[in-house]
């Protein structure tokens, strides 16, 4: 399997990252072991999870999904893996985190690392990312910046300190950002590099057929600043698939958890998905294979970050890179884009 390495670093990742947000809800130990043992056994050195997983995010499960990748981990040899993980933001009313204690200052961000450490049953993780902004931006759905939601934030110079620190300390090997915008990055870049201090090397964001806003401004910066897209929800939280338009009440994530299903509950989300389900049938792809090698193929993504319910869609999702699309199918996704463009930003 490929490898890239992310952004100015020597971190060498696979072009597939194992995601891990089931583990713990959806999935139990065992299968997540099973997930992460098949994964490693076809070429991922790449695992993705966070300090709130799983999803559905509920204090009663907080923190499980590190919990079973960390029973994982110990049984492996550590530097045959990437680890990533997450520390999670404030303004989303997961309260039972940290006391809420979820602002990016210091002292926050190093609760929130030596917690996941724990878990995780390791020393060190190679990439820790800021699940989203600490400042008040447009999130998961929401596409207008709006001042009057204005919050108190962490300065981004605490946060870049606090990171520098951690890596000086062997606790982290690099960082990375999350859910940002064309700001957040520029801004990061600018003051790590007035302050002498490392760089974010990533920016994990949604990035999918209906949701391509990273090419958008982003991409320009990933490319000239070296900053790599980690590219979540390549299946679009599984509209991709096409399930949902056989029957909205279909099992799924969209179903069990409403309260992640806003991004896609807009107008033109089902006739988008619609319409590229159409053209993968028109060239003998399924739904997943069209949505997953898209981004797979895509420049501007170093890694996509896969996850599953099951070994049968982990299964799948790792056959989709042997897919490559042709010039005809590209030109396909290229018109229905301008007919459906971002339906769920």
């Amino acid at each position: 399997m490929k490898t890239r390495l992310l952004g100015n670093s020597d971190l060498g990742v696979t072009h597939i990252c194992l995601g891990t947000m089931t583990f713990g809800e959806q999935n139990t130990e065992a299968e997540a072991h099973e997930q992460l043992a098949y994964a490693i056994d076809h070429g991922i050195n790449f695992i993705d999870t966070a300090e709130m997983y799983p999803v559905q995010a509920r204090a009663e499960t907080s923190g499980r999904t590190e919990v079973y990748v960390g029973s994982w981990l110990k049984d492996q040899a550590r530097d045959r893996i990437v680890l990533a993980t997450k520390a999670s933001g404030p303004g989303r009313a997961f309260d039972w985190i940290r006391n809420n204690q979820l602002h990016f200052s210091r002292d926050n961000l190093q609760e929130a690392l030596h917690g996941s450490l724990q878990r995780l049953q390791t020393d060190y993780v190679d990439l820790y990312q800021l699940h989203w902004p600490d400042r008040n931006v447009p999130l998961f759905g929401a596409y207008h910046f709006d001042p009057s939601r204005e919050r108190d934030a962490a300065p981004l110079q605490e946060v870049i300190t606090a990171m520098a620190e951690f890596i000086q300390a062997g606790k982290i090997r690099h960082w990375g950002l999350s859910n940002e915008t064309p700001w957040g990055v520029m801004t990061a870049l600018r003051l790590a590099d007035e302050l002498g201090l490392p760089r974010p090397v990533s920016v994990q964001n949604g990035y999918n057929l209906l949701n391509r806003t990273w090419e958008n401004g982003l991409s320009e910066i990933g490319y000239r600043e070296n900053v790599s897209l980690l590219a979540y929800s390549p299946l679009g939280f599984g509209y991709l698939t096409g399930k949902y338009l056989k029957d909205p009440t279909t099992h799924g994530r969209a179903t069990l958890f409403s309260g992640f299903t806003q991004r896609y509950n807009k107008a033109n989300t089902a006739p988008a998905v619609a319409a590229y389900v159409e053209l993968a049938h028109q060239h003998g792809l399924t739904p997943v294979q069209l949505a997953l090698a898209f981004v797979y193929q895509k420049w501007c993504v170093a890694s996509t970050i896969i996850g599953a319910t099951s070994m049968a869609q982990l299964q799948e999702n790792l056959a989709a890179d042997e897919v490559r699309l042709s010039d005809e199918v590209l030109a396909g996704i290229e018109k229905i884009y301008l007919q459906f463009p971002n339906p769920a930003p």
